[in-house]
């Protein structure tokens, strides 16, 4: 498999961001970003997709949408749409009804920060999911870095820390999104987990300061969706956009905070049987399955089964756990950053089916 590091909700001039595609690519380049997928609020922007290259590096630009119903009040339910090549801004007043236009389309759909609380110090809302009767839709955004800054928004002094220190922001999906997760995972649903930046680079002012929250190429370094291909991209944009799409549907990716240390490298299999299981993959766990997972360097790391941990390694790169028991299997890895305990790694599950 072919890992590629994808950055993904984003926003552009076209609705509340503060940069162009073309800038918006230069500091993808510039970070070593593979790919970036842009989501303007209820804007679908044409003609924009496509290579950048700098020298030998190149960024593969693809553009979704995020969606909503605008004039909700209060304002929830945000939804990530990629691959459904129109607009889907007419369908946002009906949760449901706009996730089977985007299935009808083949395409795909993540709920946008499950969990986003209010921050009412600065006049921001919660903007939370809260249609969870709905179904179809593809995955959640587990770890989202700007909803994760409002977190911290408690009063001015926080605020101006947080905007100083963007490497003190993140420290991992709130753990309510994780449960969430798990349960949704427990009854049966197939439901990707991918992280994203949100990044609007907006403009936050406080007296005399002014601080842009935060520059794209910061959030370019942090909070990723590593997608693993089957095949190479080739520099093709309908093929490398197949492919980029199709791995994200099937969830073989994982969210990596690259900005303590770098995730690429990180492998969660599964073998048994004569077959080999990438996150998101099913295998029988008939005859007795061993789960492998290989770190980028030595961390604290969790397998977890049906949402409890099975296991734990402290220290250690290769971790193995064979097993006979049928689940749903899905790996945390933490490491200490900046004088605090952090979520580094986050992998899709891989299902082991009974016999």
């Amino acid at each position: 498999m072919n890992e590629y590091l994808v950055n993904l909700h984003m926003h552009t001039v076209y609705s509340d961001g503060h940069a162009t595609h073309s800038e918006i690519a230069r500091a993808a380049l510039r970070a070593g970003v593979d790919v970036i997928i842009t989501t303007d609020h209820n804007v679908w922007v044409q003609g924009v997709e496509g290579y950048h290259q700098d020298g030998e590096r190149r960024v593969l630009l693809l553009v979704g949408e995020e969606v909503h119903d605008q004039r909700r009040k209060p304002q929830k339910n945000h939804l990530l749409v990629f691959g459904a090549n129109r607009a889907m801004g007419p369908f946002a007043p009906d949760p449901q009804e706009l996730i089977n236009r985007v299935n009808e389309a083949g395409g795909l759909c993540f709920i946008a920060h499950p969990v986003d609380p209010a921050a009412p110090a600065f006049g921001e809302g919660d903007l939370s999911w809260v249609s969870w009767e709905v179904h179809g839709y593809t995955g959640i955004e587990l770890w989202n870095a700007m909803s994760e800054f409002k977190s911290l928004l408690k009063g001015k002094a926080e605020a101006i820390y947080y905007a100083f220190n963007f490497p003190a922001v993140a420290h991992g999906p709130f753990p309510s999104v994780l449960k969430k997760w798990d349960e949704l995972l427990a009854q049966g649903k197939r439901v990707v987990a991918i992280g994203g930046s949100d990044a609007h680079a907006l403009i936050g002012r406080m007296g005399p300061l002014q601080r842009t929250l935060f520059p794209y190429e910061a959030h370019f370094q942090a909070i990723n969706t590593h997608i693993l291909t089957p095949e190479p991209l080739s520099g093709d944009l309908a093929t490398d956009r197949r492919l980029v799409l199709e791995a994200l549907r099937q969830g073989h990716v994982f969210v990596g905070y690259d900005l303590p240390a770098p995730t690429r490298g990180f492998r969660f299999t599964a073998s048994g049987k004569g077959a080999t299981a990438w996150p998101g993959d099913e295998i029988s766990a008939n005859e007795g399955v061993t789960l492998q997972i290989r770190l980028p360097r030595k961390a604290e790391c969790h397998l977890l089964k049906d949402g409890e941990v099975v296991q734990t390694w402290t220290d250690r790169e290769t971790c193995t756990h064979i097993t006979t028991e049928a689940g749903v299997y899905r790996v945390e890895v933490y490491l200490p950053f900046l004088g605090k305990r952090r979520g580094w790694i986050f992998s899709n599950p891989i299902y082991l089916r009974a016999a």
